[in-house]
């Protein structure tokens, strides 16, 4: 499997929200602004339902429970305007629903009964990427990958950043978004003797 990176150009990523609005594609929107803003994995993400995202009256809830499927830990986190924002034009553009569906259903024959795969949200964020020329390897990881980047790029100190990834090392941390190879490179091109 090959290692993706995050999007670290946030012209970028406001290119692939565009492209996606553009599309009407609110379901992928809302997958790709989660994945960004909350450091979910893909798997945690796809088996929100919306009764996970709101209250029974229908408004949007200000923190969300999430039970780790790779951890087992439960994870909980507040929704920011980014987020709120695609879930309201997401719900703007259903049709109907019920508080225990998937909020990312899958469109093939089986009519929503299941989330959409891991393969599929692959191949949404990569064909959206690529055309908002990202050239970087991508694929679902890297949403996560981007949360975690600009969180420290935004003065996230590395052991916060490192409790809300449930990684076990600040060190694994920062290999993972990218740092500690982009600060190796920046050390080596500092010297010129």
């Amino acid at each position: 499997m090959r290692e993706v990176s995050p999007i670290k150009d946030v012209e970028k990523i406001r290119d692939v929200k565009n492209l996606m609005v553009d599309h009407g594609d609110f379901r992928d929107l809302l997958i790709f602004t989660l994945g960004i803003n909350a450091g979910l994995r893909i798997s945690d993400i796809l088996k929100l339902k919306w009764e996970d995202v709101l209250y029974e009256n229908g408004k949007i809830r200000e923190e969300v429970l999430v039970k780790e499927k790779k951890t087992g830990k439960t994870k909980k986190f507040p929704l920011n305007d980014a987020v709120i924002d695609s879930i309201k034009a997401y719900i703007k553009k259903m049709q109907s629903f019920e508080m225990e569906d998937w909020i990312f259903p899958s469109r093939k024959k089986n009519g929503g009964l299941k989330p959409i795969s891991r393969i599929a949200a692959w191949q949404m964020i990569n064909k959206y990427c690529k055309s908002a020329g990202i050239k970087e390897n991508v694929g679902t990881h890297t949403l996560r990958k981007t949360f975690g980047y600009h969180q420290y790029k935004n003065g996230t100190d590395i052991a916060m950043l490192q409790k809300m990834l449930n990684h076990s090392s600040p060190k694994i941390t920062l290999r993972y978004i990218g740092i500690e190879r982009e600060e190796m490179n920046e050390r080596y091109k500092s010297v010129n003797l």
